[in-house]
């Protein structure tokens, strides 16, 4: 019964870096705008760095391939997007104060998700990817 569980868990951690990593890759506009608002050089390019690093990892994720070394990297990747796009208050010119408010109370929230995430993918990376898995398969490590 665990394997399943780690199998649903694989299938739901995946989801949002497959569909945020094929939403960058196919519409990078915002993405890259947001990068840029950041301070970062090369907006677009990284844009299509991050949609492919999503993409691939949300993949290895929900296919079971290399997951302890795939957990450290989303890992990785959380904590430090969480750190450099949502941790700072929100200030667009010209809005209202109640509005800058509410859109720093949800970036926070994107923050607090990230990290919590961080902590799924470490967990991941810790125990493997289960019986149901690629990695299972090539005999990477032995299920329980």
């Amino acid at each position: 019964m665990s394997n399943v569980i780690i199998l649903i868990a694989r299938i739901l951690l995946s989801f949002m870096f497959i569909f945020a990593g094929f939403g960058k890759l196919t519409d990078p506009a915002s993405t890259a705008g947001m990068i840029a608002g950041a301070g970062l050089p090369a907006s677009t390019a990284l844009t299509y760095l991050a949609g492919l690093f999503e993409l691939a990892t949300g993949l290895a994720v929900l296919i079971g391939f290399q997951v302890r070394i795939v957990g450290w990297l989303l890992a990785v990747f959380c904590v430090f997007t969480g750190f450099v796009f949502h941790f700072s208050p929100i200030n667009v010119p010209d809005f209202p104060a109640a509005a800058n408010a509410w859109l720093s109370g949800l970036n926070f929230v994107n923050f607090m998700k990230n990290i919590t995430l961080a902590g799924a993918y470490i967990m991941l990376a810790t125990y493997g990817a289960g019986a149901y898995s690629l990695d299972a398969r090539r005999g990477a490590y032995a299920t329980a």
